[in-house]
């Protein structure tokens, strides 16, 4: 019973002092003095597949940016996709910013993103380059925010997704997910120091991922953040955060969708970074509650701690929301708590499965021996060589 205590007051206070932390750092932010910033003409690469919700909206506040000079590209990997029309009538009424449709798919990866991409990379025109999904709302201050975050020790700045304009209870339980659990997460890790990419928006330099072999090695993971972490940390520098994430707007969602997705994240996690995803079982309320009422029904605390527990933990997470303005409301209480309910069966499924899908392409975190996974993974050593051969050459003439 003693260890019951023990277990169920870290747990607890472990999600008290990661939200607290969060909020003091955002507090603290926000009352400091802001840096100024350089402002280098930008290339915006958004990758397009598919209708989804929200998204003229969101691919429409790419022409709405407050920075003085930079270019769009829509990157898809087939002409008749039906967001590629979608991109082409916005790029008409909006002829004010220099932005140009790019079709087609270099087989490069194991990341059909990636193999999208790709060619962003390749025709942009400026030597920053930032990356953000289609379903992302990009603030006019997008930009600036993460240029703020850039200096001699970044090799990578991003921001996760922030859940927002949830709808039905499916869009709450995903903005609980990816709100004051996910993002807080990787806000308190930034804030101490070892940050680690989320691929919905990142900002590049492309002289730096030059001198560190080339795009192409964001192909060595099946996920590119985790790729992009294992990079730019092997290079001896940092992955930044955003001070406040980006909006992604949900809508309405499918729960069964919702569990999709976020099995596919797990996975992939799991294969990236076995030791991070380890702790990912107890971050929940699900084990330490079943501690309290073990002890609660055996006598060893009052009948109403557990009660009294459960508001403590959940309080904390709404007094978050609040603190970043995401949404609340009284779906967020049993949405949280089927969050939680749902994390141990998520951690088991990531351990005992390799398989998921992504925008209709099935994948595996495992390596095969299927043919196209082995003709894409010999493609991706022959690029990454190469690129590596480019780069020790610019090096070399640089120190002429």
């Amino acid at each position: 019973m003693t260890f019951l205590i023990w277990f169920a007051a870290i747990a607890l206070l472990v999600q008290l002092a990661s939200i607290a932390f969060v909020i003091a750092t955002r507090m603290l932010h926000r009352r400091g003095a802001h840096r100024p910033i350089s402002k280098p003409p930008v290339t915006l690469v958004r990758p397009i597949c598919g209708l989804e919700n929200n998204l003229e909206r969101c691919l429409a506040s790419s022409f709405r940016l407050d920075w003085p000079s930079y270019e769009l590209l829509f990157c898809v990997a087939r002409a008749d996709d039906p967001a590629a029309a979608l991109a082409q009538r916005l790029m008409a009424e909006n002829p004010h910013i220099p932005a140009r449709l790019l079709v087609g798919e270099d087989l490069f990866s194991v990341n059909p993103k990636m193999n999208n991409v790709v060619k962003g990379w390749r025709n942009a025109r400026h030597d920053w380059v930032v990356m953000t999904d289609s379903n992302v709302l990009m603030p006019p201050d997008t930009i600036a925010r993460m240029m703020a975050r850039w200096d001699d020790k970044t090799g990578l700045v991003c921001s996760p997704p922030a859940g927002t304009e949830p709808t039905n209870f499916g869009a709450m339980l995903e903005s609980t997910w990816l709100d004051s659990f996910q993002a807080r997460w990787q806000l308190f890790a930034d804030a101490a120091g070892f940050g680690f990419a989320q691929g919905k928006s990142m900002l590049f330099n492309r002289h730096l991922i030059t001198e560190l072999g080339g795009f192409e090695r964001l192909g060595e993971e099946v996920a590119e953040d985790a790729a992009a972490t294992i990079l730019i940390r092997n290079a001896g520098l940092k992955v930044r955060l955003v001070r406040e994430p980006f909006p992604q707007p949900l809508g309405n969602r499918d729960i069964a969708a919702v569990w999709k997705r976020q099995l596919r994240w797990a996975r992939l996690r799991r294969a990236s970074f076995p030791l991070y995803f380890l702790p990912e079982v107890f971050t929940g309320a699900t084990l330490p509650m079943a501690a309290m009422v073990a002890l609660a029904l055996n006598g060893n605390l009052p009948a109403w701690t557990p009660l009294a527990y459960l508001m403590a933990w959940y309080g904390a997470e709404v007094a978050l929301a609040r603190a970043y303005d995401w949404p609340t409301g009284w779906r967020m209480l049993p949405a949280m708590f089927a969050r939680d309910l749902l994390l141990p069966a998520l951690f088991v499924s990531a351990w005992f499965g390799s398989g998921f899908e992504w925008r209709g392409n099935a994948m595996t975190v495992a390596d095969n021996d299927n043919g196209r996974t082995t003709r894409i993974r010999q493609a991706v050593a022959r690029t990454r060589d190469k690129a590596r051969e480019k780069a020790r050459a610019l090096v070399a003439a640089r120190s002429l």
